[in-house]
């Protein structure tokens, strides 16, 4: 992964789903930039929907890149052109002109969310005969036929802390593994990367020791680090950073990110719950669908065998398959159907996960795996009213709130304010996404008051079970 994002020269796409025996091509990025939106909208669209539609696909295209999200899975391609995974490409089609021309005037410009570096991953589908949490592509064209511009049209799907990042430098995109392993002794931007990354990971993997100095020096801290990574993960237990190693450190530092942050890959649930509802299928659509999505998202960040699929909200050929291999994975008939029993394995696995994931002292608690909601009570629950009064503080908008572990009515005030005030849906209930920006800008604020001040305000240790 870069040090900072950049526009690739080329992009090497894979013409077929991930696993497929198909051919690999590498093409100008630009070229399959107006490839892609040749071949998913429409030119005689409005200026401000092509604009808004063509800035997705580029963003889309780059946060696959920046994260590696297939080498780091042992793929020898950046993307594919399969629609159920990435975004269309036609090898050899026309290209229309005006979209041609477009693509040369903004296909260096990205949307990013504010305080972030990575392109954003700009989910979407076509509105009509698809639907998902992302961007309509069809609906694009309404907004934009109501005098919309086109950040206007994306702030619309994706929340008002987007910003474009415009004229982003072009370099040649190189894989991130510097081609020679790293050990002992060793020093550079390498080593630092990698250092920064295996002490993100051991917030969630306690048994991998802190790196105590982050200096860019291959010491001995680095490679006893290394070696719990590598004992942990099956790998060869050497201490070096080799290619294998080097990518599934790569993989297992995105995953944990997006556990932590889960909207950075579009994921936009507020109401994950334990209930079984009904029977769900190939077909099938809805809120219930997107909770069943939002499992697999998260198991399949932390069992391989499972893959990893976008929560949508339409139960589509991707959903069955990712049923059925962790129906597989934990021994049920394998029939890509979600009943009770695989429900409640899906759930439990979830819940498994969560508690692995004890952190060190010092840092906000992880997403219970069940949303709050008023009447909840708790230890959580005293979690989120000591993140809201602290948050008060800073937020005058967001009213203090009294620690008792009650989920009450004053709770709910303070969560709806919250909502409003960071663009998400003020219905008082914490679900993972708002969990996770409560418990990151409290972790901000924490910080910063104990820089100031030398005290710690109050952060929730870790050694409870969730």
């Amino acid at each position: 992964m870069p040090e900072l994002p950049f526009i690739p020269e080329t992009i090497t796409v894979h013409l077929g789903t991930p696993d497929s025996n198909a051919a690999n091509v590498t093409v100008p990025f630009s070229e399959y930039i107006k490839n892609v939106a040749s071949s998913e909208i429409y030119p005689t669209w409005p200026i401000s929907a092509l604009r808004a539609n063509i800035l997705s696909q580029i963003s889309f295209a780059l946060n696959r890149v920046y994260t590696e999200w297939y080498p780091s899975r042992g793929y020898n391609f950046d993307i594919t052109n399969a629609t159920q995974f990435d975004q269309s490409y036609v090898q050899n089609r026309d290209i229309f002109e005006n979209i041609s021309q477009l693509v040369d005037e903004i296909f260096n410009d990205y949307v990013r969310r504010e305080g972030s570096v990575e392109p954003y991953f700009t989910q979407y589908c076509n509105g009509t005969t698809s639907t998902c949490d992302g961007l309509s592509q069809w609906g694009t064209v309404t907004l934009a036929e109501q005098g919309l511009n086109s950040v206007e049209i994306l702030q619309n799907y994706f929340g008002n802390d987007i910003q474009i990042v415009n004229d982003a430098p072009v370099a040649n995109n190189q894989p991130s593994y510097p081609g020679t392993p790293l050990r002992l002794g060793d020093t550079g931007n390498d080593v630092l990367r990698k250092q920064i990354q295996l002490n993100r990971i051991s917030r969630n993997y306690p048994a991998i020791p802190k790196i105590a100095t982050v200096d860019g020096v291959f010491g001995p801290s680095t490679e006893a680090a290394t070696r719990a990574f590598q004992r942990i993960f099956n790998l060869v237990e050497d201490g070096i950073i080799g290619k294998e190693t080097w990518y599934r450190i790569t993989f297992l530092y995105n995953s944990v990110k997006r556990l932590a942050e889960l909207d950075s890959e579009g994921i936009s649930l507020e109401d994950v719950r334990k209930q079984f509802v009904d029977l769900l299928q190939e077909g099938d659509s809805g809120d219930d669908v997107r909770v069943i999505q939002y499992f697999l998202a998260v198991v399949g960040n932390f069992y391989d065998t499972v893959p990893p699929i976008p929560v949508t909200g339409t139960f589509d050929a991707a959903t069955a398959n990712a049923v059925r291999a962790f129906q597989r994975t934990v021994g049920l008939p394998e029939d890509g159907i979600v009943g009770e029993q695989t429900w409640e394995e899906l759930h439990r696995a979830y819940r498994g996960i969560i508690d692995t994931l004890e952190l060190p002292e010092n840092r906000v608690a992880p997403y219970p795996g069940d949303p709050l909601v008023p009447g909840s009570s708790g230890e959580y629950v005293v979690f989120l009213q000591q993140y809201l009064a602290l948050i008060s503080g800073a937020y005058p908008s967001i009213p203090t709130v009294e620690v008792t572990g009650q989920f009450d009515e004053q709770t709910r005030t303070a969560v709806e304010a919250f909502q409003r005030e960071f663009g998400l849906s003020p219905n008082g209930v914490v679900g993972p996404i708002t969990w996770n920006r409560i418990a990151s800008l409290y972790e901000d604020l924490a910080v910063g008051m104990e820089k100031q001040t030398g005290q710690n305000p109050g952060y929730v240790l870790q050694e409870e079970s969730v």
